[in-house]
């Protein structure tokens, strides 16, 4: 059983046993509902028969053969019960957790915290199969150029991360990818089979061999793949697919795609890090809560209130998506609204065009037709572009089970998945195509991949531009990162690129470009820009161009690897910034924003270089 707070946030398992199964000294109990909360990122979780109930702190990432006091928190058996009731009534009960009570216990010294947390687990698994690949693939299949392989590996992971999950979710038969690999013949043959199946019943462009033109005639070592398909399993794999959240597996990618295969003079395959992000000083992945905040301050303001044909049209953009982390939470954001709108005000289920199901939940195509109408996406990275689709695509199928996909097939003649092609793609976001017309080098034109937004979305600029762009741009230096060419093009192209030129800066400005008038902008960017010289122009273009209603100040890193500090600011494109408002926010590491002041925007342009003063209060200038 998940017990969850109302709006979806998971806190704690309790596994329900019958009461013949010995808690206490089973070590394959203890392991099961570690290796659940584990999956979950949750801090602690619960198993009991009643006779006996057992508190487990799930920061520690089990093994099999733990003994079942490893991480045990607190054992009682029934006759310790009204002894030990404050403790139960206290920490789990849905009236103090209401009240804050099990966070404060999970964050007690009582709750041991482990140090391996799934997704660094997974980020390491991601690692070794993506090594085990390409050094299989380079050697054996010679034709390849170093992007092919790339393309390849990240394929194969890709497409054997989606069908785990759906088999630990009850979408596909368990068991099926092992069961394959380990059939007569190549054992790659065997479950490229798999994939051609998935794509009579998905139909997406995951399993689209037509596009994909490389997998087919792979040639993997099958002691590669029978070992990587081991390792996703149970006893070898500490996994629980079916839990593992998006965001989690999201988390991992992002440092995984922070790597790529280099291929040497000899056809063997190195795993080094990107040029980039050397020049970055890292991945830096963006936490949940900051992403719930940006996507709560812009799409949320953007379909409060509104009905779900209204929200049809709103359009979701962010520019630099990594691994899809900001529309992903958008996306949740869009699908639990229209689910508390139609519970809300009721709607006809059982009907083909019906976007519930008779249980209340939203039926696969509300939730396809949601995902294609609102969320786009762009990244300069194809494999992260593939990793963007395939978080969407796992979002979209979650509560969907086999029996539902196979009736939605049966009535329907529907496929549960959808294609993003022409809502997630790979181009340069800061270069428009108008750069060929300086660009000679078409080797170099092929490494920029310039990218026009108005070809690439047509259908979002007839309605005039996007209702709102979130994200975490790329914090470095453009001379750092891109060729001369590109360094003066960016110098004509963008009034905030002035001598020295940070990448976030000219996402800033392009981003508000893209907006349509009163679209909205949320963004996590380094806090420099506020008062630092070299980004005068960015905050005059910033005052003239957009009403900024929120300025949200950090005062720790949030980012545990990156000492940058930070700020969120969310504006309004809109050239009426008269009488608007900022207000000034802080907020300390329980992320609980708290009002520092209110500043009339028109008073930074009487500041020295239209500093962002944000320690001055409103009185100031109104009285």
């Amino acid at each position: 059983y998940s017990f969850r707070l109302v709006g979806g946030k998971r806190l704690f398992f309790v596994e329900a046993k019958k009461p013949s199964i010995d808690i206490k000294g089973d070590i394959s109990v203890a392991y099961q509902i570690r290796r659940y909360g584990w999956s979950a990122k949750l801090p602690v979780s619960i198993i009991t028969d009643f006779e006996e109930f057992s508190v487990y702190d799930c920061t520690k990432k089990p093994n099999p053969t733990d003994k079942s006091s490893i991480a045990r928190i607190k054992y009682l058996t029934y006759d310790k019960y009204l002894d030990e009731f404050e403790y139960i009534w206290d920490t789990f009960s849905k009236e103090r957790v209401l009240k804050g009570s099990f966070d404060k216990y999970v964050q007690s010294d009582t709750v041991r915290k482990g140090t391996a947390t799934v997704d660094k687990e997974f980020l390491t698994s991601l690692d070794s199969w993506r090594t085990y690949l390409a050094t299989s693939i380079s050697i054996k299949n010679k034709q390849l150029d170093e992007d092919e392989i790339n393309f390849a590996v990240q394929q194969t992971i890709d497409r054997l991360i989606f069908l785990r999950i759906a088999e630990d979710r009850g979408v596909e038969p368990y068991g099926q990818l092992k069961t394959s690999v380990n059939a007569k013949g190549d054992s790659y043959q065997n479950l490229f089979h798999n994939f051609k199946q998935a794509d009579e019943k998905y139909n997406s462009g995951l399993f689209d061999f037509k596009k994909d033109v490389i997998s087919e005639s792979l040639t993997i070592d099958s002691k590669v793949i029978k070992t990587i398909i081991n390792e996703m399993y149970y006893p070898e794999s500490p996994y629980e697919f079916s839990v593992i959240s998006v965001e989690i597996l999201g988390s991992a990618y992002e440092q995984f795609l922070g790597k790529q295969i280099k291929i040497d003079s000899g056809h063997r395959a190195n795993i080094e890090e990107k040029p980039e992000v050397r020049k970055a000083g890292g991945v830096f992945y963006t936490p949940q809560y900051v992403v719930d905040y940006i996507v709560q301050n812009t799409v949320g303001k953007l379909i409060d209130g509104k009905t779900p044909k209204q929200i049809e049209k709103i359009k979701i953009a962010d520019p630099a998506c990594g691994s899809g982390s900001f529309l992903i939470g958008a996306y949740q954001h869009l699908l639990d609204y229209h689910k508390n709108y139609y519970t809300e005000n009721g709607t006809k289920t059982g009907k083909k065009d019906s976007p519930t199901t008779p249980e209340g939940n939203l039926t696969s195509a509300e939730k396809k037709r949601i995902l294609l109408n609102n969320i786009y996406g762009v990244d300069i990275d194809t494999n992260a572009v593939e990793v963007t689709k395939l978080s969407l695509l796992l979002k979209c199928m979650e509560g969907e089970t086999e029996t539902s996909i196979a009736q939605q097939y049966k009535l329907w003649h529907d496929r549960i998945l959808p294609t993003l092609d022409d809502n997630i793609k790979s181009g340069n976001s800061l270069v428009d195509t108008d750069f060929y017309d300086s660009v000679i080098d078409f080797g170099e034109e092929k490494k920029i991949k310039p990218f026009n937004w108005q070809k690439a979305f047509p259908n979002v600029f007839s309605q005039g531009g996007f209702d709102a762009i979130i994200g975490n741009p790329p914090y470095v230096m453009l001379q750092n990162l891109e060729t001369r060419e590109v360094f003066d093009y960016s110098l004509k192209k963008f009034v905030s690129a002035k001598y020295k030129i940070d990448t976030y800066q000219l996402f800033t400005e392009a981003s508000v470009k893209l907006l349509k008038e009163k679209g909205y902008l949320g963004f996590i960017t380094p806090n420099t820009f506020l008062k630092n010289i070299h980004s005068e122009p960015l905050r005059r273009y910033l005052l003239s161009k957009t009403v900024i209603s929120e300025i949200l100040l950090f005062n720790y890193s949030v980012f545990n690897s990156a000492s940058v500090d930070t700020c969120i600011f969310i504006v309004e494109k809109s050239d009426k910034t008269s009488n608007s408002i900022i207000s000034i926010k802080q907020v300390n590491t329980e992320f609980k924003p708290e009002s520092l002041s209110e500043i009339k925007q028109v008073s930074f342009l009487e500041n020295k270089n239209a500093d962002f003063n944000v320690n001055i209060t409103i009185s100031i200038f109104i009285f």
